[in-house]
């Protein structure tokens, strides 16, 4: 069935019995390929029979589908043109893992980033029909993404302006109730209905808005309450301007083609509260929807994932566990997590001192200016934010946190290059946003240890607000556990290696494929001056005063944006001074970066090892 379906016109006549077929063989295509090809397999499995009937009642493209985040959208990708290049998903050179306008006509927007689907999909509906357009628009979004604020500036302005959207939440966490029964389906088919809508129309225009039908309402809505089960989501969606139908088997496509046709009959704001399964169709998915949200590489057969690189740690996982022992000698310290508890291994705090850790949702502007308020109020907040969600809570960091001179340790997890989830996920631009910020220190470790000295040493009365960032994956297997704590002075850098011919600047974890290139130059007979930086603000002034009276060549070497990093500020002491030494900088470079593993990445970038040796001799 799968390998007939070329685009959405081809499910379009499809019976009941060929789209449970479909579906399921979807989900059976979508397992194979993340087998192998690693990808967000549990959200798109839970929304298979979602993408189908969307798909099958809409006139897409004409009619506009926006899918939030977009880790659910590969079913929509397969059947909108894109089965054999769904192969190739998230590979160098591959399709993205999220919808993109650039790669087709279906995908109407882009999206990486959680909770923009219903602003989205508003300024598209409102744009299409201010020149006279009369096609449907839907937003889905699932319920984590409902925590993110935008999702309800979006609903908020919706259903102020009464425009003809449809909002599917996915709701993915809790089952429907059996007692819900036949009344409650009886119930959606009448409300649904074309017939009921139409004579619900005619009566209120009819009793005007006068007293006497905001009493009807009033009264109707009293009697609505105590037939429908979910109230309370009623009733918020309701405030908001929408009318609301559900909560419904969003898995049971037959259920699906049925109240979405009736939905599109229906003008206004409306949502849809769908109940799915994540991982749905693929037991060890629906067993264990966290590890499933991304497992990596597995055995499509028995579910077992294949491991990745031993050895070295996580560093994830230094920040889990050092994170625990600095919370065990102090107990001000709090963790906050915005939906990141398990991705960030603050879990690992979670299970022995629940109490002291908070995930706040998908809400980073939240966890930023909550720890703001822990921070005023006597507490040691550690807020960790993954670096490119955390673009968005950067007004909070400048007059929430820095403004007021507040003691948040900010720590950035995957800052840099992050590989295969692309664009909107690379931490490229938190160097150069926050280094103009007053009050606020930036500094990043070199390996595993210097982590959790870093971790150690925030905590410290002369540290204040600082952002400590560092990257996806593995270290370089430097020894860290159980490893005294020890203080490492504010804005201090060292040397890694003298030498004379050219300096080698680093900061970060990227420090260490600079040190594999120093010793491939070194063979070519070149002396290298090589320092970790460490910190990015304050610059250690004396280190690069050293570093200038010793060599007359500089290379920077940076995982983030050359433009406002450590490039800028190496650049900026030697200008100010009017020193000789020329600086050549090493970083990703002012454009969007693809998506790839890191060590293509870093290659195509000019910053693997050698990229830097070539980087080393040539200056």
């Amino acid at each position: 069935m799968l390998e007939r379906i070329e685009s959405p016109v081809d499910i379009k006549d499809l019976s009941h019995e060929e789209l449970e077929q479909l579906c399921s063989e979807l989900r059976e295509y979508i397992v194979s390929c993340c087998a192998e090809n690693p990808g967000h397999i549990g959200a798109s499995l839970g929304v298979v029979e979602i993408a189908v009937a969307l798909h099958k009642v809409f006139d897409t493209p004409n009619d506009k589908i926006v899918w939030d985040v977009g880790h659910q959208a590969y079913a929509h990708k397969i059947i909108t043109g894109r089965r054999e290049a769904f192969k190739t998903n998230r590979k160098l050179g591959g399709i993205s893992g999220f919808p993109k306008r650039s790669e087709s006509e279906y995908d109407v927007f882009g999206t990486g980033h959680s909770s923009t689907s219903i602003s989205a999909a508003l300024g598209l509906a409102v744009g299409s029909q201010m020149q006279g357009s009369k096609d449907h628009f839907v937003a889905i979004i699932g319920d984590g993404s409902m925590t993110g604020g935008l999702a309800f500036e979006g609903l908020n302005n919706a259903g102020s302006l009464k425009t003809n959207l449809l909002v599917i939440l996915n709701d993915n966490q809790i089952s429907i109730d059996k007692s819900i029964g036949a009344l409650h389906n009886h119930l959606m088919k009448v409300t649904t209905s074309r017939k009921y809508n139409r004579i619900k129309k005619t009566i209120w225009d009819r009793l005007g808005a006068g007293k006497i039908r905001t009493h009807v309402q009033n009264f109707l809505k009293y009697i609505k309450k105590g037939i429908l089960r979910n109230t309370n989501a009623s009733n918020l969606f309701d405030s908001l301007g929408f009318r609301y139908f559900g909560p419904v088997d969003g898995n049971d496509i037959e259920q699906m083609v049925d109240i979405l046709g009736r939905l599109k009959e229906i003008d206004g704001p409306k949502l849809l509260h769908v109940i799915t399964k994540k991982g749905k169709g693929y037991k060890p998915a629906e067993d264990n929807q966290t590890v499933w949200h991304a497992p990596g590489q597995f055995d499509p057969a028995t579910g077992a994932r294949i491991s990745g690189k031993a050895g070295a740690s996580k560093f994830q996982d230094v920040f889990g566990h050092t994170l625990l022992d600095l919370a065990k000698e102090n107990e001000k310290i709090i963790g906050i997590t915005p939906a990141m508890a398990t991705g960030c291994s603050m879990n690992i705090m979670m299970a022995e001192m629940p109490d002291r850790v908070f995930d706040v949702g998908i809400a980073e502007q939240h966890a930023v200016t909550f720890s703001a308020g822990l921070a005023a109020a006597g507490m040691l907040p550690f807020c960790n934010i993954y670096s490119s969600f955390a673009q968005r809570a950067y007004d909070n960091v400048i007059h929430d946190v820095a403004l007021q001179e507040l003691k948040v340790i900010l720590c950035l997890d995957r800052a840099g290059i992050v590989g295969e989830d692309g664009p909107t996920h690379h931490g490229a631009f938190d160097f150069s946003c926050f280094r103009p910020v007053p009050n606020v220190m930036i500094a990043a470790p070199l390996n595993e240890l210097e982590l959790r000295n870093m971790m150690y040493s925030a905590t410290l009365p002369e540290y204040g607000t600082i952002i400590i960032r560092y990257p996806r994956g593995t270290g370089n297997g430097t020894a860290w556990k159980n490893e005294p704590f020890e203080r490492i002075e504010p804005g201090r850098g060292v040397i890694l290696q003298e030498g004379k011919d050219v300096a080698l600047l680093s900061v970060g974890a990227i420090g260490y494929n600079g040190s594999l290139a120093v010793k491939k130059a070194q063979e070519r007979g070149i002396s290298v001056f090589h320092c970790d930086m460490r910190f990015l603000k304050p610059i250690d002034e004396n280190l690069l005063e050293k570093v200038c009276s010793k060599v007359g060549r500089i290379v920077t070497l940076e995982d983030g944006a050359l433009i406002g990093g450590l490039y800028s500020a190496v650049s900026e002491y030697v200008a100010s001074r009017q020193l000789s030494c020329k600086v050549t900088g090493l970083g990703m470079p002012d454009r969007f970066v693809g998506q790839g593993t890191p060590e293509q990445l870093h290659k195509e970038c000019g910053y693997d090892v050698d990229g830097i040796l070539k980087a080393l001799i040539n200056v």
